[in-house]
């Protein structure tokens, strides 16, 4: 946190701030009311200790003064002149604790532990809030493939340790969503879970963003910032779509998994990092490898605890139990009574190779939940890509070509095998000709 001592005795700022700084947090010490306004106008600070007796000054009328300039503010009052009255009088005023002088290092070290508690309940009162207002159906993590039960079973147990964990799978599948799952289940669960969207920013942003940087270290940089790896101090770090993190930062991110060590930009001053990380990349990280666009070493280090999630079209046992809690979400949502879905539209779904995974279910249901009209979703309440893979004209002895009969069972009999080797033994052909025939007629995604 960064804290601001405010005291008209030198001796009283030096020796709170060493105190301060040997917990491991940022100090800005002054002596009078004027100083501390501007030193929060140049940047906020976290917490603030402040003399109720400042010389000429009346440290309560500081205090309004510091509230009215930042209202979060956490304000400490201590004084020579402790009693009842004065106390009742600063907390009335807005003030988070008391301390009486003379006061020993232990005493601040235990006010600014409660700051911490308390934050920490507030962000997780925060996130609960976000999490209702963005209504999301609840997260289903159970499964009836043998390959996720195994995957969910290590995750969980790997949960508990201080491992660093690296999730695979393409877009959609819910890396995100296991990565909350494991953080809550861990040992940091009480911390924040803080994530970090490798693409979405540029090398010198996502430095900052990552890392933090010091006032004037580049243009722009009006002021500190402390990063994402300092606000993840006892939690977890989420690095999502790690495979896209520019080379110049890899070996950064190297130093912090094996050392616990950083630097913000502009500043010498080596920081120690105390975080949990969780990365995930629908890449395959062994092959960026090879082609020189990761490093072998930070690939090594993130994959302690490797985590494949596989996608829809490889969770068939799956696919309609999630299918149905979404409709029953949506259709509770908007006050529908929606009972299920029609046969022709399970047909569809289990032979659609669903690219958009989970992301695509739950738009494709949404969807068909507000469009449906009746209490069963049907085929005409989907997209219209599912009513092109379920041509219920097309069946043996129908008028129709060879080559369309051929095409329709391809399709079929990929949309429900696991891959391309599963889908040729079934078809009674190799692989390079299943290839040459998908391209042939058209079934290529």
């Amino acid at each position: 946190m960064r804290v601001l001592i405010v005291d008209d005795e030198t001796s009283i700022r030096k020796t709170t701030g060493l105190a301060v700084e040997t917990m491991g947090h940022e100090v800005v010490a002054v002596a009078n009311g004027a100083k501390a306004l501007k030193a929060l106008e140049e940047q906020p600070c976290d917490v603030c200790f402040l003399d109720v007796n400042l010389g000429n000054e009346d440290g309560l009328t500081v205090l309004e003064k510091l509230l009215k300039a930042q209202p979060n503010l956490v304000v400490v009052m201590f004084t020579a002149y402790a009693s009842i009255s004065t106390a009742v009088e600063a907390m009335r005023r807005g003030a988070f604790d008391f301390i009486p002088k003379p006061f020993t290092p232990d005493q601040i070290r235990q006010v600014l532990e409660k700051v911490g508690r308390t934050r920490r309940l507030e962000q997780k009162v925060q996130q609960l809030e976000t999490q209702l207002t963005e209504q999301s159906p609840e997260v289903d993590l159970n499964s009836d493939e043998p390959a996720m039960q195994k995957m969910l079973q290590i995750a969980f147990k790997a949960a508990e340790t201080p491992a660093t964990i690296l999730i695979l799978g393409p877009s959609g599948t819910g890396k995100s969503v296991l990565a909350r799952e494991i953080h809550r289940r861990s040992l940091q669960k009480d911390n924040a879970f803080v994530t970090v969207n490798c693409p979405s920013l540029s090398k010198e942003l996502l430095e900052s963003e990552l890392f933090g940087h010091v006032k004037g270290s580049f243009t722009g940089a009006v002021g500190d910032t402390f990063g994402k790896v300092a606000a993840a101090e006892g939690g977890t770090l989420f690095l999502d779509e790690i495979g896209e993190m520019p080379l110049e930062i890899q070996p950064k991110l190297l130093r912090l998994l094996q050392e616990r060590e950083y630097e913000r930009i502009g500043e010498s001053r080596i920081r120690r990092a105390n975080v949990r990380v969780i990365a995930a990349t629908n890449r395959n990280l062994a092959e960026e490898v090879k082609s020189g666009r990761f490093r072998e070493d930070l690939f090594y280090r993130l994959n302690v605890i490797n985590l494949p999630l596989p996608g829809l079209k490889d969770r068939p046992s799956d696919l309609m139990r999630m299918a149905d809690n979404y409709r029953k979400f949506f259709a509770d949502r908007i006050g529908k009574k929606i009972t299920g879905f029609s046969p022709r539209v399970r047909d569809a779904f289990v032979q659609y190779g669903w690219p958009g995974n989970l992301r695509e279910l739950r738009n494709v249901v949404e969807r068909a939940v507000i469009l449906s009209s009746g209490s069963v979703i049907e085929l005409e309440d989907l997209p219209e890509e599912f009513s092109h893979r379920t041509d219920s004209t097309v069946s043996v002895g129908a008028r129709v070509t060879i080559d369309h009969l051929e095409a329709e069972h391809i399709r079929r009999v990929l949309a429900t095998s696991r891959n391309l080797d599963e889908a040729a033994r079934t078809l009674g052909i190799d692989p390079a000709t299943l290839y040459r025939k998908r391209q042939k007629l058209g079934l290529m995604q």
